[in-house]
């Protein structure tokens, strides 16, 4: 069983090294003056004379000054709702949503090698080894975290257009499920039903030569795949291809071979966004079948169709642009609802802690308890790990009294 300990583990890849580069980066434009980039010229106005979120309050003699009083009577107001903030504790006592390490999926990488590969556009995150995995789980739990979820880097010898060594039993992603479940038995792993990293186009979907996805013949080949991850041992299988009709198809499969047992969590709202994952190069455009952005009513449509053919999680991706379609999902079915916090928005707090304009620790937690309090019940997060850290430190609530 995992417990939440009283020291808190070191946290690999949190170290400064991880940033290397990603100065340069964001800086490229500098050499050119006349085409800065607006993260350059914030950077570079932020100085001791300008009040930035990480200046002293001090260190500004005119704002250390009370104020004066300006009226001679007090306004004659019936209800003051500051006075229920005017203490930290009355604060954390009126708290209306909170955020625990039970709420968190860690999403971690995997692949065949025997060393772990940092991935550079986001920092403090690794392609794992086995080795490499097994002790990021154990640190996960350590601290309260037993729920992940596994995304495998397949080489491409091994991909193909129909996608074959995703339903292989004696692949990357059921050999380190049977691992995971051998060594923490209570752990509870989700699993990708998904082409993207088996095809070699990048897609979720076998593409035809005019660059169609194959609806109805790669919902056949996920089934598959859902019933390989089940056998071997997987909790909950994340459907996650937006294919119309694959929700109610992998659950009659599942079904078929006995895996009542095994959950489905799937991606009923997966718009067509530009914060997925700049380490992996798609060749077509996702968005012919993801959703447009701009659309809500078709995202509730997308999540009672999945409601109705046997979900039992809905999922929604991106999380803090899609906050109100969260809160829509939650007013509208009995679910659970599941919030994934991309790529991309991890690497933008990151970027903006390293490079001082924001407080790291702060925004992350502020951005989950954001997604929280929209209705998700289930936050996949890079930050997982990090925040289960503060909230294990702080022993209760995180407490935004700022």
């Amino acid at each position: 069983m995992f417990r939440p300990p009283c020291e808190i583990p070191a946290m690999k890849g949190l170290e400064h090294k991880s940033y290397v580069g990603l100065k340069a980066t964001l800086y490229n434009a500098r050499a050119n003056p006349l085409r800065i980039t607006e993260v350059a010229c914030r950077v570079k106005i932020i100085d001791s004379t300008i009040i930035s979120p990480v200046n002293a309050p001090e260190a500004h003699p005119l704002l250390a000054k009370s104020a004066a009083p300006v009226i001679d009577k007090p306004l004659q107001l019936s209800r003051r709702p500051r006075r229920n903030r005017c203490s930290p504790t009355q604060r954390a006592a009126f708290q209306e949503t909170n955020i625990s390490p039970v709420n968190l999926i860690y999403p971690l990488f995997i692949h065949q090698g025997e060393v772990d590969i940092p991935i550079k556009a986001m920092p403090g995150r690794y392609m794992l080894s086995k080795r490499g995995l097994v002790e990021e789980v154990a640190r996960a739990r350590d601290v309260g975290v037993n729920s992940i979820k596994l995304y495998p880097k397949i080489p491409d010898a091994l991909k193909s257009p129909t996608g074959e060594e995703a339903f292989n039993d004696d692949g990357l992603v059921p050999q380190t499920v049977r691992l995971l479940k051998d060594k923490f038995p209570d752990l509870v792993i989700y699993t990708d039903v998904n082409f993207d990293e088996y095809s070699p186009s990048g897609h979720g979907g076998i593409v035809r030569e005019d660059g169609v996805i194959l609806n109805d013949e790669t919902i056949y080949q996920l089934c598959k795949q859902a019933v390989c991850q089940a056998r071997a041992g997987s909790d909950v299988v994340c459907t996650s291809e937006m294919l119309d009709g694959r929700v109610g198809a992998v659950r009659a499969a599942l079904d078929a071979e006995n895996f009542q047992h095994v959950s489905i969590m799937s991606y009923s709202v997966k718009y067509a966004s530009s914060l997925y994952g700049r380490f992996r190069q798609v060749q077509l455009d996702k968005k012919t079948y993801q959703i447009n952005p701009a659309n809500s009513r078709e995202a509730l449509m997308e999540a009672r169709e999945d409601e109705a053919e046997g979900a039992d999680i809905l999922m929604v991706k991106p999380a803090l642009p899609s906050l109100d379609i969260i809160r829509l999902l939650k007013d509208q079915t009995l679910l659970p609802i599941g919030a994934v916090q991309v790529s991309g928005e991890y690497s933008m707090i990151k970027a903006a802690g390293y490079l001082s304009m924001t407080d790291e620790e702060k925004v992350m937690m502020e951005s989950l308890i954001c997604i929280r309090r929209a209705g998700a019940d289930l936050i996949v997060t890079y930050f997982a790990l990090q925040a289960a850290a503060i909230l294990c430190g702080e022993s209760r609530p995180f407490p935004f009294n700022n």
